[in-house]
């Protein structure tokens, strides 16, 4: 939008140029393309790829990779946010299940879990953080992703203890339980992924784990 004025009478506002629009709906789907490309080339060339594979597995050059994504650090919170959006979506999709707290957090464990399994080199380059990027940066993707889904759980647990008498303490310990189950799963994850269990979990046989973990604190109704 530009702004104009006679200097007889105050500023109009007239429409942006068309051209302007389409070039930034250009620039969006082109970013879109992009990441999308860099997603099949980590599955395909690992966590370590380089910035030269996703250029070819998009067919385009470096130049353009940078121009539309910045550097590599650019390229990783853009492949975060990505991953960020299709977690939080299935998330919210088990939440929406329905049933009791319980159920309801088993639901979106699994779904995370099920995530990893499927795309362990997108999990692991999301983990791995770049040079770039460092882990007490409070604009770090990795913090913003667990935080998102530490608070998608704690919404859960808290409606759950002020349903049944433990208002009182209920932000205390849903924030702390939910960010603590996302700690917990994380950490498993990461160690069957690294190969340092000598016992290879299942989605399944690793959901129940957590489960019955949290189960007892969720039981019965307020503590003396």
């Amino acid at each position: 939008m530009t702004i104009q004025t006679d200097g007889a009478g105050p500023a109009v506002a007239e429409p942006r140029d068309g051209r302007d629009s389409r070039w930034e709906a250009h620039r969006t789907r082109r970013r879109r393309q992009l990441v999308e490309a860099a997603l099949k080339a980590i599955r395909r060339h690992g966590a370590g790829v380089g910035m030269d594979e996703i250029a070819a597995q998009a067919g385009t050059s470096k130049t353009v990779l940078y121009r539309h994504l910045g550097d590599r650090a650019g390229l990783y919170g853009a492949v975060v946010q990505a991953v960020d959006e299709n977690v939080l979506t299935d998330l919210e999709a088990a939440q929406q299940q329905g049933g009791d707290v319980v159920t309801r957090i088993e639901a979106m464990v699994r779904s995370y879990l099920a995530l990893v399994q499927r795309d362990p080199e997108i999990y692991r380059f999301v983990m791995t953080r770049p040079l770039e990027t460092t882990e007490g940066d409070p604009d770090d993707p990795v913090h913003r992703l667990t935080d998102r889904v530490g608070e998608q759980i704690a919404v859960a647990i808290r409606g759950h203890l002020v349903d049944t008498g433990r208002a009182a303490e209920a932000d205390t310990l849903a924030l702390a339980w939910g960010h603590g189950i996302v700690g917990l799963v994380r950490a498993s994850a990461d160690h069957f992924l690294t190969g340092r269990s000598t016992t290879q979990l299942s989605v399944e046989s690793a959901t129940h784990a957590v489960v019955e973990l949290i189960r007892p604190a969720l039981a019965g109704g307020p503590r003396p």
